[in-house]
């Protein structure tokens, strides 16, 4: 058996009053490719939120590598952090600094690497992902799936042992989407990297996921969890089937 190195245990997230998930339990086991679906409005984003320590979650507990993270002093959850990366749905690059200046930021901001051997790791990171020679470009000089795929370069920068997406196909013309989840799968694999993906394309959830949770907006809960494969096969119930089918029937 795998280690869990994410669990929740009865976790609700949503804001004030609002509940959009409510006494979730889970885990993503080491190497997973864990998928969060379901509609809209069902908390994806939101849990991812409270994952990446971003949001505080309503009740419950989720632990990061065995720590409870709400519970770990401020230190401890910049070193939890440090071990984690993430792809933002915009890919979030900063504008006026080139691929190879974002992409240096984690390691200038927390590493005592020297200029020479942050340069190196930098083209390394933009080689991994298919950026080679495209250190000097600003954002505005690629297009959105190099966008994307220059932020993943930057949430790799410090070698994370997990790394959450939040909508990587958003904005992508399929080609594009497909070469995406081509490189997910190859940092999966040859890096043994675990990787957290907040995603309603069903061609990904397919192509990449090995484990997922389904996020139910009218009961606030997780109505199933497993490898989505395993779930169209043999879907929990109506609204799941509907949703891994695109309202086909099986």
């Amino acid at each position: 058996m795998m280690e869990a190195v994410i669990t929740g245990h009865k976790l609700s997230v949503g804001y004030g009053s609002k509940v959009l998930l409510k006494d979730a339990d889970f885990e993503v086991k080491k190497g997973d490719i864990f998928i969060i679906m379901g509609g809209s409005g069902c908390g994806k984003s939101s849990l991812l939120k409270v994952l990446t320590g971003l949001m505080l979650p309503l009740g419950g507990t989720f632990k990061l590598f065995g720590k409870d993270f709400n519970q770990a002093l401020p230190q401890e959850q910049l070193s939890l952090r440090q071990k984690t990366g993430i792809l933002y749905q915009s890919g979030a690059l900063f504008s006026s600094m080139t691929l190879a200046e974002n992409v240096s930021m984690p390691l200038t901001q927390y590493t005592n690497y020297s200029p020479e051997t942050i340069d190196e790791l930098v083209r390394l990171k933009l080689a991994l992902v298919g950026l080679a020679g495209y250190e000097d470009y600003y954002p505005s000089e690629i297009s959105g799936g190099m966008k994307k795929r220059a932020g993943l370069a930057r949430a790799l920068a410090l070698d994370p042992e997990v790394v959450y997406f939040d909508e990587p196909s958003a904005g992508l013309d399929p080609v594009s989407s497909a070469r995406l989840d081509e490189l997910m799968l190859q940092i999966n694999q040859n890096l043994n990297t675990t990787l957290v993906v907040v995603t309603h394309e069903l061609q990904s959830i397919f192509t990449i996921g090995t484990n997922s949770v389904y996020l139910d907006a009218e009961t606030r809960s997780i109505t199933g969890n497993g490898n989505p494969h395993d779930l169209l096969k043999n879907p929990p119930n109506e609204r799941i089937a509907q949703f891994l089918t695109r309202g086909k029937k099986i």
